[in-house]
């Protein structure tokens, strides 16, 4: 390499980490790598839309129910599609809506159009990874490994899909301390998929020691005034499968926050804020009453995250990651798969609970060993 190279790209080893700076800018090998993956990831969702067959299940009804609003009809007992009414609150009809308008209902590029959608929502994950620094390198590969998150999102074309990107959108915004932003996209999320609401109780729990009350108060108008916007209609007696569990998510990690935080005060550093969103969400996971396929997007991008949050050794991280994608991988499902991955769940929140408390930056420096 001439001297011009070498001035125009060098590399450099600061605190164990390699680096690289061209032209003058800073490169970590986490984005480097981060970036590699968006790529390889893109090429493998081109080739399951093009070569593995479309999965039937709600697409036809999605569309139903949509086309049912567009002809005018707001009453939610009148939505209906071939696996009965409607029970999505009104943001998932005016996102399905513009994708009808798109696509024209038509599911190929109903397909790509979801394939973007992953790339998006991969790039979102593994930007608050990369500000997190909890995870090794390596290890960002774990998040493009699921057979079943990448089914749906580009075979099963599943609400989860959009209310999850939003979600972390909102997280990703968290980090900079875009509460009162952060919150609004948020409530987009809720107002397509309400098992969102499983990150209400870790998120009031953050708002309320990062902010003040009228802050807090502040926030919280914004999100209400997008459930204003997005006017649930005759939506009232619709059944709600997650607020029972979010209450439960709440007291659990309240306890858990009491046990582990009750000596230190919480500053709002990305790492705090991901930790308490992502456990709190896992909290409500175990709690479930019941879990179908498409849940497991709900939570499967954070298992990486919780899984280095613990102190278990990197061999039983990695097979309890596997253990979970196997068992959702099992059709169709019975008591021993299930048995198995509920028994995996408490032994990663087990795993969470005994972990020693954290201090970051306390001292300039974070007090977790990570494996490079």
């Amino acid at each position: 390499m001439t001297s011009e190279n070498e001035a125009m790209a060098t590399e450099f080893a600061v605190g164990g980490k390699i680096s690289k700076v061209i032209n003058g800018c800073k490169i970590s090998k986490k984005a480097a790598f981060s970036s590699a993956l968006l790529v390889v990831d893109a090429l493998l969702v081109s080739l399951i839309i093009a070569y593995v067959p479309y999965t039937k299940i709600d697409w036809d009804a999605y569309m139903s129910q949509v086309t049912g609003f567009l002809q005018g009809e707001r009453d939610y007992r009148n939505l209906k599609g071939d696996t009965g009414p409607l029970v999505y609150p009104a943001g998932f009809l005016y996102v399905y809506s513009a994708i009808q308008y798109v696509t024209g209902g038509e599911v190929y590029p109903a397909q790509i159009l979801f394939g973007i959608l992953y790339i998006v929502n991969l790039g979102i994950l593994l930007f608050v990874y990369v500000n997190t620094d909890v995870l090794p390198w390596w290890a960002f590969s774990l998040l493009c490994l699921s057979k079943r998150v990448h089914s749906i999102f580009v075979l099963r074309l599943f609400n989860d899909c959009f209310a999850m990107t939003f979600l972390h959108a909102a997280l990703a915004l968290l980090l900079y301390q875009r509460w009162d932003l952060g919150l609004i996209i948020f409530s987009v999320a809720v107002s397509i998929k309400m098992n969102v609401l499983l990150y209400a109780p870790p998120l009031l729990v953050l708002m309320l020691k990062a902010m003040t009350i009228k802050g807090v108060i502040s926030a919280l108008t914004g999100a209400a005034l997008v459930q204003v916007c997005t006017l649930q209609f005759n939506c009232f007696g619709m059944k709600d499968n997650t607020s029972g569990d979010a209450w439960m998510d709440l007291s659990i990690l309240s306890t858990m926050q009491c046990h582990q935080f009750q000596q230190q005060n919480i500053r709002k550093t990305p790492n705090d804020i991901v930790t308490t969103m992502f456990v709190g969400n896992f909290i409500g996971i175990v709690c479930a009453r019941s879990l179908h396929y498409q849940f497991y997007s709900w939570y499967f991008y954070s298992l990486p995250f919780l899984l280095w949050k613990t102190t278990f050794p990197t061999p039983l991280r990695i097979i309890l990651f596997l253990g979970v994608e196997l068992c959702w991988n099992i059709y169709p499902s019975n008591l021993y798969s299930s048995s198995a991955l509920f028994c995996i769940h408490v032994a990663i929140l087990w795993g969470l609970w005994t972990a020693p408390c954290e201090y970051p930056y306390l001292d300039g420096k974070s007090t977790q060993n990570k494996e490079e």
